[in-house]
């Protein structure tokens, strides 16, 4: 399906009570809030990686007297749904800067089915890709039941300290479904060739504490468009250690129309060994979206295949303008319609079974002789090696009361190998 036959109805919708809303009335002015705020809405979206999305949200904010807004003192976020590819989402977000004193509270609560996980193998470029293996072969079953809670707390004005514990529950296999089960995959592969160790190829439990260092001078958390945010996080389990320096800027072009965002990151590894299905999680203190994993996809390089680019560390670069260029009222509510041309870029640089994926017969030297324990015609050494990957695109963000945010994005990767492009219709800037 072509990209644009999605995109192009979506943003349709989303500007049409931009239009009818100016003809009513060509300026408003922002009008505080107060008591509760309901947002609910049917979960209905699309993702290139997922399919076409079906359920019910509700975003609920909480303003008191309307003294601290466009902050809020509470907000939920309640999610069940299902994709069309085999997804399921069970989700409730809390967030509130108020519910313990000074220390702001970030809880999570999930249970994620993926019957069509992706799944490319390790080191981004140096796994073979070859869409004609069938369209099960780079996917495997995941569930992940998820707990996280995340406190931060003030040094001073603008530092903090952040800890927090996460509890991950996965279940990983075979794809399951009828048409799919029993045809090879790589998944399979990776595991009867030792590249998944067996004690971990049906997934796990793992709980991660972690400490760190925030620094934050955000006008505003949900669409700023000034000051920085930095964050210094170290978290792990009884197993390994993780480190993660990540630094976004938003940096005004033209008043409070035009912002210049990016965003610049690191995760590595400093001891252990990392289970290959926590590989793909990123840290975060705010979750913008239910899934914190790349990099690929809708969270870090938009377009590029989901989680394509994996390894035990990464580096990451989002760059793009936001530009805000109608407001209006609408159904009582403050909105405004804004643009988002974009550039993304990632790359491994901590590898993962390195020495083991490339003791595999490459298939850059294009000979039909496997290996011995490779008993099929399938490559799963590239016989290249890990560089950038790269994508670029243009997103449009509806923004209601500065604080819910209705985002369609379209990313298309600067090589093939990487996918065509990818599509995302769900809520929030990705930083």
């Amino acid at each position: 399906m072509k990209a644009e036959k999605i995109l192009l109805p979506v943003i349709a919708v989303l500007l049409s009570p931009a239009l009818f809303a100016q003809e009513q009335q060509s300026k408003t002015e922002a009008k505080k809030r107060s008591g509760w705020n309901f947002g609910p809405l049917p979960a209905i979206s699309y993702n290139s990686d997922v399919g076409f999305q079906y359920g019910v949200l509700c975003d609920i904010y909480y303003y008191g007297d309307g003294s601290v807004y466009p902050e809020y003192l509470h907000k939920f976020n309640v999610e069940v749904s299902q994709y069309t590819k085999g997804s399921g989402v069970y989700h409730l977000f809390y967030d509130s800067k108020h519910l313990l004193g000074n220390i702001r509270t970030t809880m999570d609560i999930s249970y994620l089915t993926d019957k069509m996980k992706d799944f490319y193998g390790y080191n981004g470029y140096m796994s073979y890709h070859n869409e004609d293996y069938g369209a099960s072969f780079y996917k495997m079953d995941r569930k992940l039941m998820r707990f996280i809670a995340d406190f931060q707390g003030k040094l001073t004005e603008n530092i903090g300290w952040a800890a927090g514990l996460a509890v991950y529950g996965y279940k990983t296999g075979e794809v399951t479904l009828d048409k799919y089960e029993g045809k090879d995959n790589l998944y399979t592969l990776y595991r009867t060739n030792g590249l998944i160790e067996e004690d971990e190829a049906e997934g796990g439990t793992r709980a991660e504490v972690k400490v760190g260092l925030v620094h934050d001078t955000r006008d505003h958390e949900a669409d700023p468009t000034r000051g920085f945010w930095s964050e210094a996080v170290m978290f792990g389990s009884l197993d390994y250690l993780r480190f993660a320096l990540i630094h976004r800027g938003y940096l005004p072009v033209y008043k409070d129309r035009l912002t210049f965002a990016y965003r610049l990151g690191w995760q590595g590894k400093i001891a252990g060994e990392i289970p290959f299905y926590m590989l793909q999680n990123i840290s975060t203190l705010y979750m913008r979206q239910i899934t914190n994993e790349g990099l690929g996809g809708l969270n870090s390089i938009r377009g590029v295949l989901r989680n394509s680019v994996v390894g035990d560390g990464v580096v990451w670069g989002n760059f793009e303008l936001r530009y805000r260029f109608l407001d209006f009222s609408f159904l009582g509510q403050e909105w405004y319609l804004a643009l988002n041309p974009f550039l993304d870029a990632g790359r491994v640089v901590q590898y993962h079974k390195k020495e083991l994926l490339e003791s595999f017969y490459p298939w850059s030297s294009h000979s039909s002789i496997m290996p011995g324990d490779l008993d099929n015609h399938y490559y799963i050494n590239s016989g290249a090696k890990e560089k950038f990957h790269f994508s670029a695109g243009i997103g449009v963000k509806a923004v209601m009361n500065r604080n819910f945010i209705i985002s369609a994005e379209l990313g298309k990767p600067f090589d093939k190998i990487d996918g065509k492009n990818g599509i995302n219709i769900g809520l929030n800037y990705i930083f």
